[in-house]
């Protein structure tokens, strides 16, 4: 097990990560992408804004935060590696963490740099989305990882995994897709928003509306289809491999995947106002995190497994 002080920072650190993972998404659904036009690092040429507007201050103050989480990551990484001997999956975890951090630097610029934000209605723009959230997502996970490999768990292996590898891959492939398609939708929310639900439903329907309203559609499908999936492997995994971690686990993700449904739902009838889509996103952090954590449960070297036979006792007669 890690030091406390090293565990304490690394929930700090996630838990700041997921603050500016919101901000962000706060950035995306008020158009403050372009507060500091096309200037990265800098806003609108300048280092700190003089006269900022609403929007400046929202895309700066997006920035400074992340500019912070990158400092938390490598204070984590560098004190994670010095910590911790050769062999431990923490020093990965934080590795896997600086590389994800930089990475989502990089990709955060090119929306800046590139113009893919804002009114953008481009194409590209969502495949600039589906990568960002990709990238926050395994960023994500590799924190929540840290964190509960620092709790003295066991690292976690693929290899002979059977069902229950097969299982908890597809989930997590699942809540990824099922993840880029919300981001799409939730793009589409802000560029074209409908002022009644019938309206929004006529635009869904309607061969005409941008893609991005077509598409919308498709998220609410592949929520119910993931959310199946995504319970029925945990049930199954809490059978194959009946630790305490891993029973709690699959609990955790029924309960919080049947909340996050729910905000979904809610979220439609009140049209996405922005707060409701920071809850849905937060939830979708939620149950990505503890399918993360139940994924290192079930896979940990020394989970039990029920799918394998005990070998019989020779007799000594």
């Amino acid at each position: 097990m890690s030091t406390r002080a090293f565990r304490v920072f690394s929930w700090f650190t996630l838990l700041y990560t997921l603050a500016v993972v919101l901000w962000g998404a706060y950035v995306r659904a008020t158009k403050s992408g372009a507060g500091c036009g096309d200037h990265w690092p800098v806003c609108n040429g300048e280092v700190v804004p003089l006269a900022p507007s609403v929007q400046t201050l929202i895309e700066y103050t997006h920035r400074v935060t992340s500019g912070l989480a990158m400092v938390l990551a490598v204070v984590l990484c560098v004190w994670g590696l010095r910590a911790h001997a050769k062999g431990h999956p923490v020093r990965k975890a934080v590795v896997a963490s600086l590389v994800l951090m930089l990475t989502e630097a990089a990709v955060g610029a090119g929306l800046v740099l590139f113009k893919m934000v804002a009114d953008n209605p481009s194409l590209a723009r969502a495949w600039w989305m589906a990568v960002h959230l990709i990238n926050t997502f395994l960023l994500v996970g590799a924190m929540a990882l840290t964190a509960w490999w620092a709790g003295g768990r066991e690292r976690l292996t693929w290899k002979r995994q059977g069902l229950t590898g097969w299982l908890l891959g597809g989930s997590l492939v699942g809540v990824l897709v099922l993840g880029v398609s919300g981001a799409i939708a939730a793009l589409g929310d802000t560029l074209f928003p409908a002022s009644s639900l019938a309206e929004g439903l006529s635009q869904d329907l309607s061969p005409t509306a941008h893609l991005f309203v077509r598409l919308r559609v498709l998220h609410p499908v592949l929520a119910v289809a993931v959310g199946a999936l995504v319970v029925f492997s945990a049930t199954m995994v809490a059978r194959l491999r009946p630790s305490p971690a891993v029973r709690r686990g699959a609990w955790m993700l029924g309960v919080l995947y049947a909340l996050q449904l729910t905000a979904g739902l809610v979220n439609v009838v009140l049209l996405a106002p922005v707060w409701m889509q920071l809850v849905h996103l937060l939830l979708a952090d939620a149950v990505w995190i503890v399918l993360v954590r139940l994924s290192a449960a079930g896979l940990a070297l020394g989970a039990p497994r029920a799918d394998v036979k005990p070998r019989p006792v020779p007799s000594v007669a």
